[in-house]
């Protein structure tokens, strides 16, 4: 029995169908249907039933399905343990933010495949929030408020923010001074979203209005230097702006509370070794950056 028609079969299985799981290993529909063929016509019994919508397993394939992904995981620990020390292999699919991710998280990520080369790392750079199951990512770098789900996450660093506005915005409208002024002023803003700031030990929710939006926070920053209103944005978006005064921080007696960075996987009982040492890498690299230190670096 083949360990890559094993491996196939798991993967249809946990996507729901032919074209997810071929996306997630990287491979043609094709080549995901003849490794599917050759395992059912060797075990003699049906594993899925293919639908209009996908593959849904038979019974006989949900019992399977466990026996399967335990063989692989197995295949999997054997295979990191005869490497040499420290070494990984094998494919890293990431997803991760645009506005930041090329300038930040990219260096790291080279710094990972340089340090193992016999891994294969594929990174896929949006702003958009990725479906890592259904997409076939191994796990996704995503900063600011995590929202509940299923997902497993781990924090690597802070992300500190600021309210923003150009001199010359601030000189037409001039600058809110409480959170509630802040209704009353042009925002630039990725949807319709909250923004949260803090009144002491408080934290208050306010919902700005604006007519410019965008869902990369690259663009929000032309924006803001522009003058078409004020923006919530991450110092590392931020800082050159600042230092330059194409940008003037406001209302800093009630500063945005710290986010955070995370990297994000789907559940499981332990992380992929690969995955772990990306982890390591990005606490590492927010340990020593001074774009996350919650101060603008000079």
């Amino acid at each position: 029995m083949d360990i890559e028609e094993l491996r196939t079969f798991v993967e249809v299985a946990d996507a729901g169908g032919i074209s997810s799981a071929a996306l997630r290993l990287g491979v043609s529909k094709s080549i995901v249907s003849r490794r599917l063929f050759r395992l059912e016509s060797e075990l003699g019994v049906q594993l899925l039933a293919r639908t209009t919508r996908g593959a849904a397993l038979t019974e006989a394939g949900a019992t399977f399905r466990d026996y399967a992904a335990r063989v692989c995981a197995e295949i999997d620990l054997a295979k990191e343990t005869i490497l040499p020390a420290g070494d990984l292999r094998g494919r890293l699919r990431v997803a991760a933010p645009l506005s930041f991710g090329p300038t930040h998280f990219a260096p790291v990520l080279a710094e990972m495949a340089r340090r193992h080369p016999q891994i294969h790392i594929q990174t896929c750079y949006s702003d958009r929030v990725v479906d890592l199951i259904t997409e076939g990512y191994d796990c996704a770098i995503r900063v600011g408020y995590l929202q509940d789900s299923n997902l497993i996450a781990r924090r690597v660093g802070p992300i500190y923010g600021k309210l923003v506005a150009s001199p010359d915005y601030i000189k037409a409208y001039g600058s809110p001074e409480m959170p509630e002024d802040i209704v009353a002023h042009q925002a630039l803003m990725q949807g319709t979203e909250a923004w949260q700031l803090m009144d002491g030990d408080k934290i208050i929710t306010v919902h700005p209005q604006g007519r410019f939006k965008a869902d990369n926070g690259t663009a929000l920053v032309a924006a803001a230097a522009a003058g078409l209103g004020i923006a919530y944005l991450p110092d590392c978006l931020t800082h050159e702006y600042v230092a330059s005064g194409a940008l003037v921080p406001i209302m800093t007696g009630h500063p945005p509370p710290p986010a955070g960075a995370y990297v994000i996987r789907p559940p499981g009982q332990h992380p992929a070794r690969k995955i772990r040492i990306l982890t390591e890498l990005l606490i590492e690299y927010f340990n020593q950056s001074p774009y996350f230190a919650g101060t603008d670096p000079v």
